[in-house]
């Protein structure tokens, strides 16, 4: 009985070693006897015991960070540069059998790599133009692993970081910078001052000019209207108003005290006249034209 319990208990183990249940994010590449027979999974697995060896695999996204790389530009200029490397498993088979050390071997390309490219750029473009860096090592990096069967998604520089002397360097120029464009700032600002002034002084002085001159046209028309009732006025007055409008004008000067009268010419006519007229009928004539 005992040896009948001893074989089901081994069965048993057997089987449960034999079974492997992998998850949706990882493969099991299966080594039978030595040789791979390709990646198994997701799911359950069947593998044969003492024949079959299986290496696991994530396919997850992950990242390695690169430490911090002293790198020389174009210029000369020495800078230290660290970055991450994002990147995942696109052939499980491949990542197995085609690299010992993926983590150990992406490091050591993303350092030779990334003095390759800095080496052709100068400091100032490798300052601006950190996105253009980023792709271009991640294609570089690609070509490499994708043998490997391994896919670069993206490469991120943290940090670029200049000789303590190019930085002050930078700061003083970048004061300047800062400076230079306050005062062209406040330069634009008093110009668009001084033409708003001048905008102002000149639609002040139009205003003043409009009204002086909307003054005179009705002073002008004012002054008219006062000569053509005048002229109304004078139309309608005859010659025996004249003549007694000149009498009343003798009666207040032989009022006066002065003892010398001048009598113009006309007053001779118009007496004569005036006479002839009550002479007449007792109503004076009116004057003769001429």
């Amino acid at each position: 009985m005992e040896p009948i319990v001893v074989l089901v208990i081994a069965s048993l183990v057997l089987t449960w070693n034999a079974i492997k249940v992998v998850k949706q994010y990882e493969r099991l590449v299966v080594f039978r006897l030595g040789r791979t027979i390709g990646a198994k999974g997701p799911g359950v697995v069947w593998l044969w015991p003492f024949i079959d060896r299986p290496t696991s695999v994530d396919l997850r996204e992950k990242f390695y960070e690169v430490p911090s790389q002293t790198t020389i530009t174009k210029d000369n200029a020495p800078i230290s540069v660290d970055f991450l490397i994002y990147w995942r498993v696109i052939n499980p088979e491949d990542s197995v059998v085609a690299v010992v050390d993926f983590a150990g071997a992406s490091r050591g390309i993303a350092t030779t790599t990334l003095r390759a490219v800095i080496g052709d750029i100068p400091l100032d473009d490798v300052l601006a133009k950190r996105d253009q860096i980023n792709q271009v090592l991640q294609v570089k990096l690609d070509e490499i692993t994708e043998r490997w069967g391994v896919k670069v998604t993206a490469v991120e520089i943290r940090e670029i970081l200049p000789p303590k002397d190019i930085q002050d360097a930078m700061n003083r120029q970048m004061a300047a910078e800062r400076h230079r464009r306050a005062v062209v700032t406040e330069s634009e600002g008093q110009r668009q001052a001084t033409v708003t002034v001048a905008e102002g002084d000149k639609q002040a002085a139009i205003l003043n000019a409009e009204g002086d001159r909307q003054a005179a046209i009705l002073r002008a028309e004012g002054f008219a209207l006062a000569l053509q009732q005048i002229f109304n006025v004078a139309s309608t007055i005859d010659d025996r108003t004249m003549q007694l409008q000149y009498f009343e004008t003798l009666k207040t000067m032989g009022a006066g005290a002065s003892t010398k009268i001048v009598l113009p010419l006309e007053l001779t006519g118009m007496i004569q006249q005036f006479a002839a007229g009550f002479s007449a009928g007792g109503t004076p004539n009116p004057p003769r034209s001429g």
